[in-house]
Formats: C-alpha cells, sequence, structure tokens
C-alpha cells in the first residue's frame, strides 16, 4: 500500500468508524455488529501505527486512552461554574415560583433531571476538542482531556467549525456500575459506593486507559460560552439551545420540558421522581430553571449561584421488599449483627439485597419478623436500611431472638450489658469468622492499605490453611498463591509485591490494623502521635494513654488489655521479626490545627481525601465523618454533597482546598470562608 493509499484509507476508516460510533452511542440504531465495528477499529490502529505522519488527535483511535500522567493540571473556567440552590419539598418551589411570577407572569422554564454525576466543561476551537475539565471549585478545575476523549458520546469533531464551551454531567449507567462491582468483588477489591462515586473515580484516573474500560456516558445540559451558530444567529431560549447543541452530535437531557405555572411543573417533577428506576442513569433530583435568557437577566445572579434556577431534592428513596431472613454476621470484635436477608430491590442506584438490622432493640423496636413485607431505604444514600414494617404486612412469625451459641464456631455468646441495645458477642478468640475478619480490617484501605487483598483472596488464603491471622501474610509464597483459583502468577507477584509494602505503612496504620477496640484511625493516629513507637506505646500506663487526645478511659483500658495480652503480645513480636515498621511515619508539622476538628466533602482539585487527611492530621488537627457544632472547618470541594448543606445551616467555616491549604501552612487567621 503506497502512502497516499494508506492516507486515503485512513480516512475513510475515520469516517466509517465516526458513523456507525454516532448510530450506536447516540441515536441507539446500530448497522453493524460488534465484530465488524472491531474489526474496522483494528484495522485503523495499525494503519496509524504503520504511518504516524497522519496523526489526528481527533481520531476514533485517540478514544482508549494516551499516556499516563503524574498528576492533572489546573484549568481556571472562563466562565464560573456555580451550583444551584436547593429545594426539599413542593411548598418551597412552589414559593419559588410565586416569587419569579410576581416579576415574570406567565414565564415558561425548563423542567429536567438532575443527573447524579460529575460536572465538566467541554472546549471545542475550530469545531475540535481541545479541552475537558472538571467543575472543581467553580472557579478552578482539573485538565481531564485525556480521560474526557475516551467517553464515545463526546463528538471529538463538530460538523462545524464552533468555538464554544459546553457543560455536561459525566455519569456512569447502572449497567456498567453492576458490571463493575462485579468484577470488583470477583478480584478481590472494594465495591463502589454508587454509580456517581463510581463515575468521579473513574474520571479522576491518572491513567486513560483505566478510564476507557469503565464505560462513561455523558449528558450536556447547557452552552456555558460561544456562539452556536455561524451565520450569528442566537438562541433566546434554553430550549432552543439543547436542540442546537442535539443537532451538533450532543448527548442532551432527556424528559425535558417547556413548562409554565406551578401546577404543571411540579407534576413533571413528581412524573420525573416516578421514573427514576427505569432511566438507565441515577438522579439525584430535577432542575427548573427559567428557559428565556432575558427573563434570566432581569431575574439575575445571586452570591455564587443563580436565582433564576433552584434543583428540587426529592427525599430519601423508599421501596417496600420482601425479608426473607435474618442471618447473623460475626464482626472482627466478635459481636453478633443481624442482618435482613431481602427480595432483592432497586434502590438510589443500586440493587438491594441485604440491610443491617444493628441489634435486637432496633428489631423489637420496629416488631420485624421474617416474612414480613417490609420498608427499606439508604440512610445518607450509601447503607440500607429498614424503615418500618409495610402496612398491614405483618407476618405470622414468633418475634426474632438472638442466637445463643456462634454460628461461626459453634461456642456460647454473651451479652454485653443490660438492655435490648446491649451486644451480643462471641469470645472465643479462635472463631473463625472473627479471623477472616481480623485479616479483612488489617488489609483494609485506613488500615495497612494492602491492595488486591479483599474478601474473597483472604477466604480463599483462609480455606486453603495458607494463613490463620494476618501474622501469616508476611511468610506467603508464590508458588503457594498463585495455585489458588483465579489467582496465576502475575496475580500471586502483586499481591505479595502489596503486602511486602505494607511492611512500610508505619505505627499509625498498624494500631489501627491490630483491632483493638475503640482504636481507629483517629485515636491510632494521636496515641502514635504521643508514643512515636510501638515499644513505646506497649510499655505505656493507664494513666499516660487517658491523657493522650481522642483516647478516654474505655479506651485507654481496651489499650491496656490488649498489650498484656499474651496472644496479641506474640502477634505483634511476629510482626516485628517479619520485618514490620513499628514507627511512626507521618510528618509531623508541628501543631498548626492543634483542637480544630475538619470534615471533607465532595472532590479536591488536587487532593484526594487521603492526602488532605494525612497533611491535616500531621499538623495536629482532627478529621471527623459528620458535621456538628464542633466542627471547625468543613473542607468541600467539587460536588461536595449533604455536609456542605448542613455546614451552612450550622454556620461551620467552609473552606476550599486553597483555604486548608492557607490553614496548613499559616494557622487560623489565614483562610476565609470561601463557600458562603
Amino acid at each position: 500500500m503506497t502512502q497516499e493509499e494508506a492516507k486515503a484509507r485512513i480516512l475513510s476508516l475515520r469516517a466509517e468508524i465516526r458513523h456507525h460510533a454516532e448510530l450506536y452511542y447516540q441515536k441507539d440504531a446500530p448497522e453493524i455488529s460488534d465484530f465488524e465495528y472491531d474489526a474496522l477499529f483494528r484495522e485503523l490502529e495499525e494503519l496509524e501505527a504503520a504511518h504516524p505522519e497522519f496523526d489526528d488527535p481527533a481520531s476514533p483511535t485517540h478514544r482508549v486512552g494516551g499516556a499516563v500522567l503524574d498528576k492533572f493540571e489546573k484549568v481556571t473556567h472562563s466562565v464560573p461554574m456555580g451550583s444551584l440552590t436547593d429545594v426539599f419539598s413542593y411548598e418551597e418551589l412552589d414559593e419559588y415560583l410565586a416569587k419569579i411570577d410576581a416579576i415574570l407572569p406567565g414565564a415558561f422554564y425548563s423542567v429536567e433531571p438532575k443527573i447524579d454525576g460529575l460536572s465538566v466543561a467541554l472546549t471545542y476551537e475550530r469545531g475540535k476538542l481541545v479541552r475537558g475539565a472538571t467543575r472543581g471549585d467553580g472557579f478552578v478545575g482539573e485538565d481531564v482531556t485525556g480521560n474526557i476523549r475516551t467517553i464515545r458520546s463526546i463528538p471529538l469533531t463538530l460538523p462545524e467549525p464552533l468555538d464554544i464551551t459546553v457543560r455536561g454531567e459525566v455519569y456512569m449507567p447502572r449497567a456498567v456500575f453492576e458490571e463493575l462491582n462485579r468484577l470488583q468483588e470477583s478480584e478481590g477489591l472494594p465495591l463502589f459506593a454508587n454509580p456517581r462515586n463510581a463515575a468521579a473515580g473513574s474520571l479522576r484516573q491518572l491513567d486513560p486507559k483505566i478510564a476507557a474500560a469503565r464505560r462513561l456516558d455523558i449528558m450536556v445540559f447547557n452552552l456555558q460560552a460561544g456562539a452556536l451558530y455561524v451565520d450569528g444567529h442566537t438562541p433566546e431560549t434554553h430550549t432552543e439551545t439543547l436542540d442546537r447543541l442535539e443537532e451538533l452530535g450532543f448527548h442532551v437531557l432527556p424528559h425535558r420540558k417547556r413548562l409554565s405555572g406551578a401546577e404543571a411543573i411540579n407534576a413533571h417533577v413528581a412524573a420525573l421522581g416516578e421514573m427514576r428506576d427505569t432511566l438507565s442513569f441515577d438522579m439525584d433530583g430535577a432542575v427548573i430553571k427559567l428557559d428565556r435568557f432575558d427573563h434570566r437577566k432581569r431575574i439575575g445572579e445571586g452570591t455564587g449561584r443563580p436565582k433564576w434556577a433552584v434543583a428540587f431534592k426529592y427525599p430519601p428513596e423508599e421501596k417496600e421488599t420482601d425479608l426473607l431472613d435474618i442471618t447473623i454476621q460475626v464482626g472482627r470484635t466478635g459481636v453478633l449483627t443481624p442482618t435482613a436477608e431481602l427480595t432483592p430491590v432497586r434502590l438510589a442506584g443500586t440493587t438491594v439485597s441485604r440491610a443491617t438490622l444493628h441489634n435486637i432493640g432496633f428489631i423489637r423496636e420496629r416488631d420485624i419478623r421474617i416474612g414480613d413485607r417490609v420498608v427499606v431505604r439508604k440512610a445518607g444514600e450509601i447503607i440500607p436500611e429498614i424503615v418500618r414494617r409495610a402496612s398491614g404486612a405483618a407476618s405470622d412469625a414468633p418475634p426474632y431472638e438472638m442466637p445463643a451459641f456462634c454460628p461461626s464456631c459453634g461456642e456460647p455468646v454473651i451479652q454485653d450489658g443490660d438492655g435490648d441495645g446491649a451486644a451480643v458477642r462471641c469470645v472465643n478468640p479462635g472463631c473463625p469468622a472473627q479471623k477472616a475478619r481480623g485479616i479483612i480490617h488489617y488489609a483494609s484501605k485506613g488500615c495497612m492499605d494492602i491492595e488486591g487483598l479483599g474478601p474473597q483472596v483472604i477466604g480463599l488464603l483462609l480455606k486453603a490453611n495458607l494463613i490463620s491471622d494476618f501474622t501469616d501474610l508476611y511468610r506467603l509464597r508464590r508458588e503457594d498463591v498463585a495455585n489458588l483459583d483465579r489467582m496465576g502468577d502475575t496475580s500471586a507477584g502483586n499481591l505479595l509485591a502489596a503486602i511486602e509494602k505494607s511492611k512500610e505503612a508505619g505505627l499509625e496504620r498498624l494500631l489501627c490494623a491490630l483491632g483493638i477496640r475503640q482504636v481507629g484511625e483517629v485515636a491510632a493516629a494521636a496515641i502514635a502521635r504521643k508514643f512515636g513507637t510501638l515499644e513505646k506505646v506497649r510499655e505505656a500506663s493507664f494513666e499516660s494513654f487517658a491523657e493522650v487526645p481522642d483516647i478516654g478511659e474505655v479506651t485507654a483500658s481496651n489499650l491496656i488489655g490488649f498489650f498484656s495480652n499474651p496472644e496479641n503480645a506474640a502477634r505483634i513480636d511476629a510482626l516485628i521479626a517479619l520485618g514490620v515498621k513499628t514507627e511512626a511515619v507521618r510528618e509531623v508539622a508541628g501543631d498548626t490545627l492543634a483542637g480544630l476538628t475538619f470534615v471533607l466533602t465532595g472532590t479536591l482539585p488536587t487532593m484526594t481525601r487521603e492526602e488532605a487527611t494525612e497533611k491535616i492530621r500531621a499538623a495536629g488537627g482532627k478529621v471527623s465523618s459528620s458535621v456538628s457544632k464542633k466542627t471547625s472547618y468543613v473542607v468541600a470541594g467539587e460536588e461536595a454533597g449533604s455536609k456542605l448543606t448542613k455546614a451552612r445551616e450550622l454556620g461551620v467555616q467552609i473552606l476550599d482546598e486553597d483555604g486548608l491549604t492557607a490553614l496548613l501552612e499559616h494557622g487560623v487567621g489565614q483562610a476565609s470562608d470561601t463557600h458562603a
């Protein structure tokens, strides 16, 4: 094939592949099979590799991911990407509409689903995609162009040479999310909590090939800047803008309606809420925005958010399902937790088949019995829980009672205290379930962070008698691990490398990993900061433990009891002999943030939550998971959720990443509230 013939074939293949991709991804009307499409794609890849002189950034092959990045570059948005004011009831929505109607009687609104994903801005120059950026704090985001290019529903080239920036919501389709979690589970990796978290994590991968494999999608909902027509015509309404963007090849918001009047608007908001289960994407509300641009100008902008639009937030989704059984989970500390086994039901973006019942007091308070029809929801949109028994749906089953013997080892259980809320516990140190949970805890992200060592792999290791507790992890041989089901030599090598790396985790993580009752990440960090080495921790008295911030008398007693136990002492000696580091490794920057409590929410531009947590703790601060009146600062990143709302309600000062950095460097008084 001559150079000219190669060029002609490359151009022909690109056009053909774009045509079929548009039919598949945008019109849902494929004309060829996946096999035929893949064959065309492979031919193009081979020709482009043989003829790099014909490379084109807009080629379909660039969607599969480019070079791995060290970090994302910051992007300053030419037009700030603000957020919307929330309303939480139809009464609040009616009040908002009445205020607008007093100024603009009979005004029309665009009523749209609010996709639960990650906001991005896509910039085109002369019709070519040149940049994709995350929302960030609204003013500065991250350049994720490499990952944006992997989203097949985003046109790399527009049919017209336009200079525009559009705003959209990147999301993970529900079917893709379910498949991803099945894969995570099969590989022993942590499951994603919901499609939004999965989408956010995928879009921020430094390796675009990982993002490409996650099969993200996008809905475009706004023209942020630029002209949509080469002849100078300017759209007068938001609806016309979206129609035009659809003509240009973008996926735009479905199920939107142009409506006037509170009754019609409320009806469509309710209809959108009813169809949530039937959609391919998650939605966390409905958006109601004035349709005419001149109307928007008249109503104006507020502080960081427009006055011409609001977001309606639906109450937590509740569903009815059948309680098939109550099973018992034995935790790493021996506590027996009743778990509801349910007929699977779709709830807040995932399929739920189990829900915690906490303890016998929770069950008796709601009079929950096996065979009942129950109402379930997700606490905080994450943890499934039973709210109540469905009306008139009681079964004839007797009241549930906690077992007298551990379902894992068969030994008698004890109750920690009096009353229905007291924990029922197995105290057999050889209990298999406790061993498994203890090793899972040891390897978890907040402890020794051993990548690839999830519950399934730990189960395989225990079943093969390769380990009996976490110290045995450091004695594993590659050939033994490679012989396990679904492992192989490469996976075994990766796992042993991760286990070896965990030896350097340091005292903070090790103390958390040992499974001492009431010693979590915060307490472990405080103890490590106080004593510095495991040797000094083992020698510490009750009084010295009780003096540590975040350590009370009960925890101090647990620490003394743990380190005086001969079996625990033997395990610690074994870890030391096997080379596990027992000194504190966090760099202590001083007490700049001493006495301050922080809550992190959303995605920060340049730091992960783990990195931000490390820096805060190193400077003497505390990091909490919930907002209260005792919270000193909430650090809010992109797509911050209910924690940000609660912080505003309580008057807690809110910082972005730059504000946190200023605090870390200079202390209190150098950062101002950045999310008023």
